[in-house]
């Protein structure tokens, strides 16, 4: 189910590095906003380019005040949001506006929720910081254990530094990948680590696939590993083109190599429900009538993925030459 939208205002926008840009959003009549745990977002409906159809984007919720407990309701949504000039608009809409522009929002949803054990590892890239900050905020708040790594390519990348400082003291450790004496060794900061003591991990594939590894490779269990993707699956080599059906209609579309199916769906005017474009959240479960499924998401159980009845269209794809979905 979707959550509620609400139309709010930019009430601010700065700008703490020259990739980054920070924007405070309130709602129009200055209302209560709808409360969130750490960890959580929103979804900002990105208006519709060339003639296409409006899509969302997923934006963490950023908290670094330890004496405000956001699931009482907030005054003000805070975002960060890196501009990528490569990917489909996203963030270059949201690097134009300025204060005073209004959007529309869907209300905050959490798939990358903070439990509750006695000491926590957590570790940030890049943009990735942008959850993590809430969750430092409500660590300190309840007084717990904790450490934050936070990692770029340069040291003058990190931002929102002097706020996490503010918040998390000498638990914030700040890592540049263009200087030897602060490059981000994981496995230094795993040897030094408990086995199983939680680990939550968000930014680029890259970085989340290896920490992953490495805790794996050291005995980690599954459920002490917390991960969110901030970028979207990329293509891989070999992927290729293929078929959709849409059942009701016995439409049939073309996915090309370079696109998911998702995607595809969207530019033909179909309605499907997503949100973390990453195949993990399952807002996109989409049942399958027909067809090989090349699984990709990590929602589904092998149970259901054997099955081949249901598919996550944002990253899954097919190894046949035609998938019948039942739309």
């Amino acid at each position: 189910m979707l959550a509620p939208t609400l139309k709010l205002r930019v009430a601010s926008v700065s700008a703490p590095t020259s990739l980054i840009k920070s924007l405070t959003l309130e709602a129009e009549d200055d209302a209560l906003l709808p409360g969130y745990e750490p960890g959580a977002h929103i979804q900002v409906e990105i208006p519709a380019a060339d003639g296409g159809v409006a899509q969302w984007r997923s934006y963490s919720l950023i908290n670094t005040d330890p004496q405000v407990d956001t699931r009482a309701g907030v005054r003000a949504y805070r975002l960060g949001v890196r501009r990528k000039d490569e990917g489909r608009g996203g963030s270059r809409f949201m690097h134009t506006l300025q204060a005073g522009a209004t959007l529309t929002v869907r209300a905050p949803v959490n798939h990358f929720p903070l439990a509750a054990p006695p000491s926590v590892i957590l570790i940030a890239g890049g943009i990735g910081i942008t959850p993590m900050a809430a969750m430092a905020a409500e660590l300190s708040r309840q007084n717990r254990d904790y450490s934050l790594h936070f990692s770029g390519r340069t040291r003058d990348a990190l931002p929102f530094v002097e706020e996490l400082r503010a918040v998390a003291g000498k638990r914030l450790v700040l890592h540049a990948d263009d200087d030897n004496a602060t490059r981000l060794s994981i496995d230094a900061l795993l040897d030094g680590a408990e086995v199983n003591q939680p680990i939550y991990v968000c930014g680029p594939s890259g970085m989340i696939d290896a920490v992953l590894a490495a805790a794996r490779q050291r005995g980690w269990h599954e459920c002490d590993l917390h991960y969110e993707l901030f970028s979207e699956v990329a293509p891989q080599d070999g992927d290729r083109t293929f078929e959709i059906e849409l059942k009701s209609s016995g439409k049939v579309l073309t996915v090309p190599a370079d696109k998911s199916v998702l995607d595809t769906l969207l530019d033909n005017g179909v309605d499907v429900m997503y949100d973390c474009r990453a195949g993990y959240c399952g807002l996109c479960s989409t049942p399958v009538a027909s067809g090989d499924i090349e699984h990709r998401d990590t929602y589904l159980s092998d149970t259901d993925k054997a099955g081949g009845k249901v598919m996550q269209v944002c990253v899954s794809r097919c190894k046949s030459e035609r998938l019948v979905l039942d739309l």
